[in-house]
Protein backbone atom coordinates (compact mmCIF):
# COMPACT_ATOMS: atom_id res chain seq x y z
CA UNK A 1 0.00 0.00 0.00
CA UNK A 2 2.55 2.46 0.85
CA UNK A 3 4.79 1.33 -2.19
CA UNK A 4 1.21 2.42 -4.47
CA UNK A 5 0.99 5.54 -2.39
CA UNK A 6 4.19 6.94 -3.01
CA UNK A 7 4.24 5.52 -6.60
CA UNK A 8 1.21 7.34 -7.43
CA UNK A 9 0.70 10.63 -5.25
CA UNK A 10 0.20 13.01 -6.87
CA UNK A 11 -3.13 10.87 -8.76
CA UNK A 12 -3.99 10.00 -5.17
CA UNK A 13 -4.03 13.14 -4.05
CA UNK A 14 -5.89 14.52 -6.89
CA UNK A 15 -8.63 11.82 -6.74
CA UNK A 16 -8.94 12.67 -2.69
CA UNK A 17 -9.75 16.12 -3.99
CA UNK A 18 -12.13 14.97 -6.67
CA UNK A 19 -14.26 13.29 -4.64
CA UNK A 20 -14.05 15.18 -1.52
CA UNK A 21 -15.57 17.92 -4.01
CA UNK A 22 -18.50 15.53 -4.45
CA UNK A 23 -19.45 15.20 -1.44
CA UNK A 24 -19.26 18.24 -0.88
CA UNK A 25 -21.45 18.99 -3.57
CA UNK A 26 -23.79 16.11 -3.41
CA UNK A 27 -23.90 17.41 0.24
CA UNK A 28 -24.57 21.48 -0.99
CA UNK A 29 -27.61 19.86 -3.41
CA UNK A 30 -29.43 17.61 -1.01
CA UNK A 31 -29.52 20.40 1.88
CA UNK A 32 -29.40 23.21 -0.59
CA UNK A 33 -27.02 25.30 1.27
CA UNK A 34 -24.08 27.38 -0.13
CA UNK A 35 -20.10 25.23 0.08
CA UNK A 36 -17.91 27.42 -1.67
CA UNK A 37 -14.69 25.52 -0.83
CA UNK A 38 -13.32 25.47 -4.24
CA UNK A 39 -14.03 29.11 -4.52
CA UNK A 40 -12.50 29.90 -0.76
CA UNK A 41 -9.46 28.04 -2.51
CA UNK A 42 -9.28 29.92 -5.33
CA UNK A 43 -9.90 33.12 -3.47
CA UNK A 44 -7.14 32.54 -0.59
CA UNK A 45 -4.93 31.45 -3.72
CA UNK A 46 -5.27 34.56 -5.95
CA UNK A 47 -5.89 36.86 -2.96
CA UNK A 48 -2.13 37.81 -2.66
CA UNK A 49 -1.09 37.81 -6.24
CA UNK A 50 -3.80 40.40 -6.97
CA UNK A 51 -2.90 42.61 -3.77
CA UNK A 52 0.54 42.46 -5.72
CA UNK A 53 -0.89 43.14 -8.88
CA UNK A 54 -2.49 46.41 -7.00
CA UNK A 55 -0.04 47.15 -5.19
CA UNK A 56 2.34 47.84 -8.51
CA UNK A 57 -0.61 48.96 -10.46
CA UNK A 58 -1.23 51.86 -7.94
CA UNK A 59 2.65 52.54 -7.84
CA UNK A 60 3.26 52.86 -11.13
CA UNK A 61 0.17 55.01 -11.47
CA UNK A 62 1.07 57.44 -8.92
CA UNK A 63 4.63 57.28 -10.02
CA UNK A 64 3.90 58.56 -12.96
CA UNK A 65 1.26 60.65 -12.17
CA UNK A 66 3.44 62.09 -9.57
CA UNK A 67 6.36 62.59 -12.45
CA UNK A 68 4.07 64.69 -14.86
CA UNK A 69 3.28 66.92 -12.08
CA UNK A 70 6.83 67.29 -10.88
CA UNK A 71 7.85 67.87 -13.98
CA UNK A 72 4.63 70.09 -14.64
CA UNK A 73 5.76 72.50 -11.30
CA UNK A 74 9.17 72.26 -12.65
CA UNK A 75 8.91 73.52 -15.89
CA UNK A 76 6.80 76.32 -14.02
CA UNK A 77 8.77 76.86 -11.16
CA UNK A 78 11.39 77.88 -13.47
CA UNK A 79 8.95 80.02 -15.80
CA UNK A 80 8.55 82.39 -12.70
CA UNK A 81 12.02 82.17 -11.97
CA UNK A 82 12.87 83.83 -15.14
CA UNK A 83 10.20 85.99 -15.30
CA UNK A 84 11.35 86.99 -11.48
CA UNK A 85 14.51 87.62 -13.19
CA UNK A 86 12.73 90.06 -15.56
CA UNK A 87 11.24 91.70 -13.08
CA UNK A 88 14.59 92.33 -11.04
CA UNK A 89 16.04 93.39 -13.79
CA UNK A 90 13.39 96.18 -15.24
CA UNK A 91 13.09 97.21 -10.89
CA UNK A 92 16.90 97.91 -11.51
CA UNK A 93 16.39 99.90 -14.97
CA UNK A 94 13.79 101.90 -13.69
CA UNK A 95 15.58 102.66 -10.92
CA UNK A 96 18.38 103.49 -11.83
CA UNK A 97 16.50 105.79 -15.06
CA UNK A 98 14.87 107.28 -11.96
CA UNK A 99 17.99 108.01 -10.13
CA UNK A 100 19.21 108.99 -13.33
CA UNK A 101 16.96 111.61 -14.17
CA UNK A 102 16.71 113.09 -10.40
CA UNK A 103 20.52 113.77 -11.02
CA UNK A 104 19.57 115.00 -14.46
CA UNK A 105 16.94 117.38 -12.50
CA UNK A 106 19.52 118.12 -10.30
CA UNK A 107 22.24 118.82 -12.40
CA UNK A 108 19.21 121.44 -14.47
CA UNK A 109 18.36 123.24 -11.23
CA UNK A 110 21.80 124.23 -9.91
CA UNK A 111 23.09 125.15 -13.64
CA UNK A 112 20.26 127.37 -13.40
CA UNK A 113 21.26 128.81 -10.21
CA UNK A 114 24.82 129.11 -11.05
CA UNK A 115 25.71 132.14 -13.19
CA UNK A 116 28.41 130.51 -15.18
CA UNK A 117 27.74 128.75 -18.65
CA UNK A 118 28.29 125.02 -18.23
CA UNK A 119 27.37 121.81 -19.96
CA UNK A 120 26.31 118.66 -18.76
CA UNK A 121 28.37 115.94 -19.48
CA UNK A 122 28.14 112.05 -18.41
CA UNK A 123 30.78 109.59 -17.45
CA UNK A 124 31.43 106.88 -19.76
CA UNK A 125 34.50 105.47 -18.28
CA UNK A 126 37.76 105.51 -16.07
CA UNK A 127 41.26 105.59 -16.37
CA UNK A 128 43.49 102.39 -16.54
CA UNK A 129 44.51 101.61 -13.14
CA UNK A 130 43.16 101.59 -9.71
CA UNK A 131 45.38 104.46 -9.16
CA UNK A 132 44.68 106.35 -11.91
CA UNK A 133 42.14 109.36 -10.75
CA UNK A 134 40.94 109.92 -14.13
CA UNK A 135 37.15 110.05 -15.51
CA UNK A 136 36.40 109.94 -19.52
CA UNK A 137 33.30 112.27 -20.60
CA UNK A 138 31.09 112.06 -23.11
CA UNK A 139 31.67 115.63 -24.06
CA UNK A 140 34.84 117.04 -25.95
CA UNK A 141 36.22 119.96 -28.18
CA UNK A 142 33.04 119.54 -30.95
CA UNK A 143 31.00 120.95 -27.91
CA UNK A 144 33.53 123.72 -26.66
CA UNK A 145 35.37 121.46 -24.12
CA UNK A 146 38.49 123.15 -23.71
CA UNK A 147 41.94 121.88 -21.91
CA UNK A 148 41.71 123.43 -18.36
CA UNK A 149 38.24 123.93 -17.64
CA UNK A 150 36.74 122.99 -14.41
CA UNK A 151 34.31 119.92 -13.73
CA UNK A 152 31.79 120.03 -10.75
CA UNK A 153 28.75 118.59 -9.30
CA UNK A 154 25.79 120.39 -7.10
CA UNK A 155 27.74 118.96 -4.44
CA UNK A 156 31.35 120.64 -5.39
CA UNK A 157 34.65 120.53 -7.52
CA UNK A 158 35.09 117.18 -9.53
CA UNK A 159 38.60 118.77 -10.98
CA UNK A 160 39.71 119.86 -14.52
CA UNK A 161 39.80 118.41 -18.06
CA UNK A 162 43.41 117.90 -18.55
CA UNK A 163 42.76 115.92 -22.28
CA UNK A 164 39.63 117.41 -24.64
CA UNK A 165 39.01 114.98 -27.66
CA UNK A 166 36.48 116.01 -30.84
CA UNK A 167 33.41 113.52 -28.85
CA UNK A 168 34.99 113.09 -25.42
CA UNK A 169 37.32 114.61 -22.55
CA UNK A 170 39.44 113.22 -20.00
CA UNK A 171 38.70 114.62 -16.76
CA UNK A 172 41.83 114.84 -13.88
CA UNK A 173 40.09 114.22 -10.37
CA UNK A 174 40.87 116.75 -7.18
CA UNK A 175 42.07 113.48 -5.59
CA UNK A 176 44.85 112.79 -8.19
CA UNK A 177 48.51 113.49 -7.21
CA UNK A 178 49.36 116.81 -8.15
CA UNK A 179 45.97 118.39 -8.49
CA UNK A 180 45.65 121.67 -6.94
CA UNK A 181 42.54 124.35 -6.04
CA UNK A 182 42.70 127.56 -4.41
CA UNK A 183 40.46 127.74 -1.44
CA UNK A 184 39.02 129.79 1.56
CA UNK A 185 37.71 128.68 4.81
CA UNK A 186 34.19 129.61 5.35
CA UNK A 187 34.16 131.16 8.94
CA UNK A 188 37.31 133.64 9.15
CA UNK A 189 38.01 133.51 5.35
CA UNK A 190 41.44 131.86 5.55
CA UNK A 191 43.13 131.37 2.33
CA UNK A 192 45.01 128.37 0.97
CA UNK A 193 45.21 125.18 -1.34
CA UNK A 194 43.93 121.73 -1.85
CA UNK A 195 46.45 119.32 -3.25
CA UNK A 196 45.96 115.66 -4.23
CA UNK A 197 47.36 113.29 -3.32
CA UNK A 198 46.09 109.84 -4.61
CA UNK A 199 44.32 109.47 -1.53
CA UNK A 200 40.16 109.52 -0.91
CA UNK A 201 41.12 112.49 1.21
CA UNK A 202 42.94 116.02 -0.13
CA UNK A 203 45.50 117.88 1.53
CA UNK A 204 44.77 121.75 2.73
CA UNK A 205 48.00 123.76 2.70
CA UNK A 206 49.44 126.81 3.67
CA UNK A 207 47.57 127.13 7.01
CA UNK A 208 49.66 128.26 9.85
CA UNK A 209 49.62 126.81 13.68
CA UNK A 210 47.30 129.67 14.68
CA UNK A 211 45.09 129.69 12.44
CA UNK A 212 41.51 129.05 13.84
CA UNK A 213 40.53 126.17 12.08
CA UNK A 214 38.63 123.03 13.61
CA UNK A 215 37.05 119.73 11.80
CA UNK A 216 33.94 120.62 10.15
CA UNK A 217 35.32 123.34 8.81
CA UNK A 218 33.96 124.31 5.34
CA UNK A 219 36.40 125.41 2.08
CA UNK A 220 35.22 126.95 -0.50
CA UNK A 221 37.20 127.88 -3.52
CA UNK A 222 38.60 131.26 -4.24
CA UNK A 223 39.15 131.61 -7.47
CA UNK A 224 42.85 131.64 -7.34
CA UNK A 225 43.90 128.92 -9.55
CA UNK A 226 42.24 130.46 -12.22
CA UNK A 227 40.11 127.18 -12.89
CA UNK A 228 37.58 126.72 -10.56
CA UNK A 229 34.99 129.94 -10.12
CA UNK A 230 35.23 131.83 -6.64
CA UNK A 231 32.02 130.33 -4.07
CA UNK A 232 31.74 126.36 -5.30
CA UNK A 233 32.34 124.16 -2.40
CA UNK A 234 35.26 122.31 -2.28
CA UNK A 235 35.53 119.90 0.87
CA UNK A 236 34.87 119.24 4.79
CA UNK A 237 37.83 119.26 6.85
CA UNK A 238 38.00 115.64 8.43
CA UNK A 239 41.50 116.09 10.54
CA UNK A 240 43.58 118.56 11.76
CA UNK A 241 46.86 118.66 13.60
CA UNK A 242 49.91 121.12 14.09
CA UNK A 243 52.78 120.38 12.38
CA UNK A 244 56.23 121.86 11.65
CA UNK A 245 55.32 124.17 9.07
CA UNK A 246 52.08 124.65 9.34
CA UNK A 247 49.11 122.72 10.46
CA UNK A 248 48.29 119.19 8.63
CA UNK A 249 44.74 119.83 7.59
CA UNK A 250 43.03 116.66 5.83
CA UNK A 251 39.97 117.20 3.86
CA UNK A 252 37.30 115.21 2.41
CA UNK A 253 36.19 116.56 -1.21
CA UNK A 254 31.78 116.78 -1.50
CA UNK A 255 31.89 115.88 -4.88
CA UNK A 256 33.62 112.60 -4.63
CA UNK A 257 31.57 110.84 -1.26
CA UNK A 258 29.56 108.70 -3.94
CA UNK A 259 30.15 107.27 -7.61
CA UNK A 260 30.23 109.86 -10.16
CA UNK A 261 28.01 109.44 -13.22
CA UNK A 262 27.19 113.01 -14.55
CA UNK A 263 28.94 116.68 -13.74
CA UNK A 264 29.07 119.88 -15.25
CA UNK A 265 31.68 121.48 -17.34
CA UNK A 266 32.33 124.96 -16.69
CA UNK A 267 32.82 126.66 -20.36
CA UNK A 268 32.69 130.18 -18.83
CA UNK A 269 33.02 130.97 -15.53
CA UNK A 270 31.93 133.43 -12.96
CA UNK A 271 32.86 134.15 -9.76
CA UNK A 272 30.03 134.10 -6.91
CA UNK A 273 30.17 135.06 -3.28
CA UNK A 274 31.74 132.70 -0.66
CA UNK A 275 28.59 131.86 1.32
CA UNK A 276 28.97 133.01 5.33
CA UNK A 277 28.24 130.57 8.10
CA UNK A 278 25.39 129.35 9.03
CA UNK A 279 24.37 130.00 12.87
CA UNK A 280 23.35 126.84 14.30
CA UNK A 281 21.03 127.05 17.59
CA UNK A 282 22.12 125.69 20.86
CA UNK A 283 20.67 122.65 21.07
CA UNK A 284 19.14 120.98 24.26
CA UNK A 285 19.56 124.63 26.16
CA UNK A 286 16.64 126.28 27.85
CA UNK A 287 16.86 129.99 27.97
CA UNK A 288 14.03 131.78 29.77
CA UNK A 289 13.48 135.26 28.80
CA UNK A 290 14.83 138.44 30.73
CA UNK A 291 12.64 139.37 34.32
CA UNK A 292 10.48 142.25 33.78
CA UNK A 293 11.26 145.63 35.68
CA UNK A 294 10.16 145.88 38.73
CA UNK A 295 7.00 148.05 40.27
CA UNK A 296 8.85 151.36 40.66
CA UNK A 297 12.17 151.00 39.15
CA UNK A 298 13.00 152.66 35.81
CA UNK A 299 14.42 150.60 33.47
CA UNK A 300 17.50 150.94 31.92
CA UNK A 301 17.76 152.44 28.38
CA UNK A 302 20.90 151.23 26.24
CA UNK A 303 23.87 153.97 25.88
CA UNK A 304 23.42 155.90 22.77
CA UNK A 305 25.98 157.97 21.34
CA UNK A 306 25.22 161.76 20.27
CA UNK A 307 24.08 160.72 16.85
CA UNK A 308 21.75 158.32 18.87
CA UNK A 309 23.30 155.04 17.50
CA UNK A 310 23.66 152.76 20.24
CA UNK A 311 27.23 151.99 21.56
CA UNK A 312 28.96 149.12 21.92
CA UNK A 313 31.86 147.65 24.02
CA UNK A 314 34.17 149.16 21.49
CA UNK A 315 32.94 152.89 21.56
CA UNK A 316 32.61 152.77 25.26
CA UNK A 317 36.30 152.03 25.50
CA UNK A 318 37.28 154.49 23.32
CA UNK A 319 35.16 157.16 25.33
CA UNK A 320 37.05 155.60 28.52
CA UNK A 321 40.29 156.71 26.70
CA UNK A 322 39.39 160.08 25.12
CA UNK A 323 38.35 160.61 29.23
CA UNK A 324 41.38 159.61 30.66
CA UNK A 325 43.20 161.63 27.79
CA UNK A 326 41.20 164.45 28.51
CA UNK A 327 41.71 164.49 32.27
CA UNK A 328 45.40 164.32 32.29
CA UNK A 329 45.46 167.02 29.36
CA UNK A 330 47.10 165.25 26.82
CA UNK A 331 45.55 164.91 23.02
CA UNK A 332 45.34 162.25 21.41
CA UNK A 333 46.89 161.57 18.36
CA UNK A 334 49.78 163.90 18.48
CA UNK A 335 53.31 163.35 19.27
CA UNK A 336 54.63 164.04 23.16
CA UNK A 337 53.24 162.54 26.42
CA UNK A 338 51.30 159.54 26.01
CA UNK A 339 49.03 159.31 28.71
CA UNK A 340 48.54 156.65 31.34
CA UNK A 341 45.64 154.67 30.56
CA UNK A 342 45.76 152.81 34.31
CA UNK A 343 44.61 155.71 35.89
CA UNK A 344 40.87 155.43 36.00
CA UNK A 345 39.17 158.81 34.44
CA UNK A 346 37.13 161.04 36.71
CA UNK A 347 33.52 160.28 35.89
CA UNK A 348 31.74 162.87 34.44
CA UNK A 349 30.57 165.92 36.24
CA UNK A 350 26.37 167.29 36.06
CA UNK A 351 26.42 169.35 32.80
CA UNK A 352 28.46 166.64 31.06
CA UNK A 353 31.96 167.16 31.50
CA UNK A 354 34.80 165.10 33.28
CA UNK A 355 36.06 166.51 36.42
CA UNK A 356 39.93 166.69 36.22
CA UNK A 357 42.20 165.13 38.81
CA UNK A 358 43.82 166.86 41.37
CA UNK A 359 47.62 166.60 40.14
CA UNK A 360 46.49 167.19 36.03
CA UNK A 361 46.92 171.02 34.62
CA UNK A 362 43.36 171.60 34.21
CA UNK A 363 42.98 171.10 37.88
CA UNK A 364 45.27 173.17 38.61
CA UNK A 365 44.65 175.82 36.83
CA UNK A 366 41.39 176.38 38.39
CA UNK A 367 42.28 175.42 42.26
CA UNK A 368 41.53 178.53 43.88
CA UNK A 369 44.39 180.03 46.14
CA UNK A 370 45.27 178.89 49.56
CA UNK A 371 45.62 181.57 52.40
Amino acid sequence: MDSFLGRYRNLSVLLTLVVGQLVLLAYQVKTAQDVPLIRVWAVAAVTPLARAVEAGRQAAVSFFSDYFVWRQAREENERLKRELGQLKLKNHLLAAELASADRVQALMQFRAQIPSKMLAVRVIGAGAGPDSHTLFVDRGASDGVMRGMAAITPEGIVGKVIAAWPMSSLVQLITAPGAVAGVVSQTHRLRGALRGTGAALVVAEHFDNEAPLAPGEWFYTSGADRVFPRGLPAGQVKMIREGRSGKEILVEPSALKAPLEEMLIVLDGVHMLVPPPEAQPAEGVSLLPPPPPEPGAESEAPARGANGAMLTDADRLAERYRRTAEAQGVQLGTKGRVPDFTREPAPPAAGGRTAAPADSPAAKKTEPPRP
